[in-house]
């Protein structure tokens, strides 16, 4: 066993929500002595890097209220009970922007915030798009403005901080070391 872990003694829920569950563990900590640590249970989410014909990235501008204030983000979604990642990034392509691809594979998953949320994101890239008819819509809670960006548009708009989320910053970056790369 890694002298490192953990061990959770008890577990209080604190809050049940649609999105997201808050617990309170007591822990016994490497050291034998005791503490507490609150966590943020999540269902995990995808974000797609999708890339058109002509090299511009989808990007969505959308109200977070959390941050109370509009911000420029790739397509992203939680993903629903028992659903696989790919198809949760399939589905909020189409609804956040109307597009489908023919070409959609894995980049990397990451966890957002380990210190006290179990979020794990599945960024994939997704190409060979085309615009669907009569797309599904977006979720009724839902309100977007689609963008087509450059990269080089994507890049002023991380640094004016209107791009200003870890997983829609990771794809501008991504894809800026692809095009230093030459791939």
């Amino acid at each position: 066993m890694d002298h490192l872990i953990e061990k959770t003694l008890s577990r209080k829920t604190i809050f049940e929500g649609k999105i997201i569950d808050l617990h309170v563990d007591d822990v016994e900590l490497p050291n034998g002595k005791m503490s507490k640590r609150e966590i943020i249970k999540h269902p995990g989410a995808v974000a797609i890097i999708a890339i058109t014909d002509e090299g511009k990235i989808l990007m969505v501008r959308q109200y977070r209220k959390a941050m109370e204030r509009v911000m420029v983000e790739i397509p992203a979604g939680k993903l629903e009970k028992g659903e696989e990642p790919i198809v949760t990034a399939r589905r909020e392509l189409e609804e956040e922007t109307g597009y489908i691809c023919e070409t959609l594979k894995p980049l990397i998953s990451f966890y957002t915030s380990p210190g006290f949320a179990d979020e794990l994101v599945h960024l994939y890239v997704a190409e060979k798009l085309s615009k669907k008819e009569n797309a599904a819509p977006l979720d009724e809670d839902e309100f977007v403005d689609l963008l087509e960006v450059s990269l080089e548009e994507a890049l002023g708009l991380l640094e004016e901080k209107q791009i200003y989320d870890a997983k829609t910053a990771y794809a501008v970056q991504y894809l800026q070391l692809q095009q230093v790369l030459g791939k």
